[in-house]
């Protein structure tokens, strides 16, 4: 069996970080295995993960169990593992830099300060795999931004963030069904706080 894509949610395991910003892409896989009608509960790869099928395309969810800063270890022992090219890897995680409400389905690109696809980057050997960028915003207070990205949503900013993961998971499927530039041209331009 070929798995045509891997997809990959960043963020860090464990209950105490479950809902925090930086948890985002976790956020996402884990509400598309739900709606897929399957568990995350391989345990290859460091990672929580769940091979199943969307309209005849094998993919592969995957949430790895390392930390942030090392997240590309997972994701490389599992593309090895499949002989997957980067660009069959898509990659979900926050992005300070996009206010809440915001998704940016991008082809490529440098890490931009962010530790998990600095990962990501090493250990793939290459910036050219294809990311969905979840906008957390900046902090609104004296936060630290370390201290603001380990921290849940503002309340403000719960059912927005209901819907961008929902808009975040529509952006998966239409990017394995359809391709990149029709997720593109229609994520990207989006604004969920309207």
């Amino acid at each position: 069996m070929k798995i045509v894509h891997l997809i990959v949610g960043l963020g860090n395991p464990g209950k105490k970080y479950r809902n925090t910003r930086h948890n985002t892409g976790n956020m996402v896989i884990e509400l598309w295995s739900r709606n897929l009608g399957v568990s995350l509960t391989g345990r290859r790869f460091q990672s929580r993960n769940a091979l199943t099928v969307l309209h005849g395309k094998h993919i592969l969810l995957l949430c790895p169990d390392t930390f942030m800063n090392l997240g590309g270890k997972s994701v490389r022992a599992c593309a090895d593992h499949y002989r997957l090219d980067t660009e069959e890897i898509l990659v979900i995680h926050d992005d300070l830099d996009l206010p809440v409400g915001r998704i940016k389905v991008t082809r490529s690109g440098s890490a931009g300060g962010h530790k998990g696809v600095l990962s990501v980057v090493k250990h793939l050997g290459s910036i050219q795999f294809p990311r969905i960028k979840i906008g957390i915003g900046r902090p609104r207070h004296e936060e630290s931004t370390s201290d603001y990205v380990l921290s849940p949503f503002y309340v403000d900013e719960k059912q927005i963030m209901k819907n961008v993961i929902r808009m975040a998971v529509e952006a998966c499927e239409l990017f394995i069904l359809e391709g990149l530039e029709p997720a593109m041209n229609l994520i990207n331009c989006q604004n969920l706080t309207n």
